[in-house]
């Protein structure tokens, strides 16, 4: 196995594991995962070149559609931030869509109609449940946010009755355990 791939590889398994962490890994890792991950592309592809026909340019589609998620997965695992992670799901959704597209190719008439159809709806399908999901997760902080804010309360209520430096350190205590500031 060339170390392009195997580099590749290992950094999947790391992803899928859980072994890799946002930002837990230096420029110089980022640029070389990101150099092994465009030599992998060209391998693939060029692996391709040997096929002809529809097969040749699913195995394209293919290609493409794993270099796109991996990049996503590895400026996501960079960043750690959740714009990326949404680009990562994008492009997971996007890479199935063009494969499937692509197979649909292989059929004519109203079978590669519905073929086609029904490609575009799994992937309309996944755009929405992404949206939906953002939308509760979205709720879920809200609801966290309100909940940290009425614990900061009560406990500031608490320390009202004391005086002088007690009374201070226990706002300063309150703040710090609920982030207020």
């Amino acid at each position: 196995m060339n170390k392009p791939t195997f580099t590749a590889l290992f950094a999947a398994a790391a992803l899928c594991c859980g072994m890799a962490q946002a930002a837990n890994f230096s420029k110089s890792v980022y640029d070389g995962a990101k150099d092994d991950i465009k030599m992998t592309y060209k391998a693939d592809k060029e692996a391709c070149d040997r096929m002809s026909g529809n097969a040749k340019d699913i195995c394209v589609e293919e290609a493409k559609g794993r270099e796109k998620v991996a990049l996503a997965q590895l400026e996501y695992n960079y960043s750690g931030n959740g714009k990326d992670e949404a680009k990562l799901m994008d492009a997971r959704y996007e890479a199935r869509y063009e494969v499937a597209k692509e197979r649909c190719d292989d059929r004519s008439g109203d079978a590669k109609d519905v073929c086609n159809r029904e490609a575009k709806t799994t992937y309309e399908k996944a755009k929405a449940d992404t949206k939906m999901n953002k939308k509760v997760a979205e709720a879920v902080d809200d609801a966290e946010e309100a909940r940290v804010k009425a614990d900061y309360k009560l406990a500031s209520e608490k320390c009202s009755p004391l005086a002088g430096d007690a009374k201070d350190v226990c706002v300063n205590s309150a703040k710090a355990r609920y982030n207020q500031r």
